[in-house]
């Protein structure tokens, strides 16, 4: 049984979905106490109670602990189990982390699952749909998987009521990747996402973005989506010859549509400047497949709590090392190997 203090390193829900994962795709049981004990509401919330509720329907697993607000969590898993599942957060939790969840286990499942997932698809405090299926999923589908992802509805926070499906098509084993260089910038959009909202807003936010980026030839669009409530966001989605990366910010009432622009372009001309190919919120996604195909690299810029987070925590389920290499001036080479 191995014991983990949900309190360590970054402390956030991401040490529960990595350990849920871990312990789908080995089999090792865990405990988890002091579950998200440093946030302003602490112990599990829709989302995360969503994330542990769908494991273990996944992986017939036994469970204790599942209910709001808990901050201790047993979770013995059973053989993982390929299906047809629905899973909903209840709220505008997001359903993408509970996708991130079940999906390498499933992924190295023997036969293929589909996933309906109600609730957030465009969160803040998590990645949009939109990431999973341009950034990440590709990057999985290049290891010989198969992930197609549909965007049903929008659901932005706080009202959630969005939909989406997952297609999965197991491979049994992920290629190792290696991310190295970005290669040639093929094309720079810019989405602004508005729901039940002015559509100025988001042509304010596209000005704010193409008056803080000059010298980029930015390509841009308007799209008014369907969603349960109101709600806004824009996606500057970086396509390169090897990766592809996005960036998001997400309307807020009181704040002006030009801050929101201006503070995803940020963002944008951080990663640019940085020239890595693997930007911060990927470079902590990345450490499972990694992991879990035995090995890999990447280069990346300064890495976050959440990454350093994630590496100890994976630590303790595989027989895997993480070098973190500097590779001046602020890039860091990620490199995975067995121990």
């Amino acid at each position: 049984m191995i014991s983990i203090d949900g309190s360590a390193g970054e402390g956030g829900g991401q040490i529960l979905r990595t350990a849920l994962t871990l312990a789908m795709v080995t089999g090792r049981p865990f405990r988890m106490h002091s579950i998200r004990a440093g946030r302003r509401v602490p112990g599990l919330g829709n989302q995360h109670l969503a994330a542990v509720r769908a494991a273990a329907t996944v992986s017939r697993a036994h469970l204790e602990g599942d209910r709001r607000g808990s901050g201790e969590v047993l979770f013995r898993p059973g053989p993982v189990t390929p299906g047809d599942y629905p899973f909903a957060t209840g709220s505008a939790g997001s359903v993408m982390l509970v996708l991130q969840t079940v999906l390498l286990p499933l992924l190295l499942a023997d036969a293929p699952s589909r996933l309906d997932l109600s609730g957030g698809t465009h969160n803040p405090w998590a990645p949009p749909f939109d990431f999973v299926k341009r950034v990440y999923a590709p990057l999985l589908t290049d290891s010989g998987t198969g992930l197609r992802l549909t965007l049903e509805r929008c659901g932005f926070y706080p009202a959630g009521g969005g939909r989406c499906v997952a297609e999965i098509q197991p491979n049994r084993a992920l290629a190792q990747l290696s991310l190295l260089q970005r290669g040639d910038i093929q094309q720079i959009r810019a989405t602004a996402l508005v729901a039940r909202l002015p559509a100025r807003i988001a042509h304010e936010e596209l000005a704010a973005v193409r008056k803080a980026l000059p010298e980029v030839h930015l390509e841009t669009d308007v799209r008014e989506v369907d969603s349960a409530g109101p709600g806004n966001a824009i996606l500057v989605e970086i396509r390169c010859r090897y990766i592809t990366e996005l960036f998001t910010a997400y309307g807020q009432k009181g704040v002006p549509a030009q801050q929101v622009g201006a503070r995803v372009a940020g963002e944008v001309r951080q990663h640019l400047d940085a020239g890595v190919p693997v930007g911060p919120y990927l470079a902590d996604q990345l450490l499972l497949p990694l992991a879990l195909a035995g090995g890999g690299e990447y280069i990346t810029g300064d890495l976050t709590a959440h990454t350093r987070t994630n590496m100890d925590v994976i630590s303790r389920f595989l027989d895997v090392m993480f070098e973190v290499c500097p590779e001046p001036p602020g890039r860091y080479r990620i490199v995975c190997r067995p121990q």
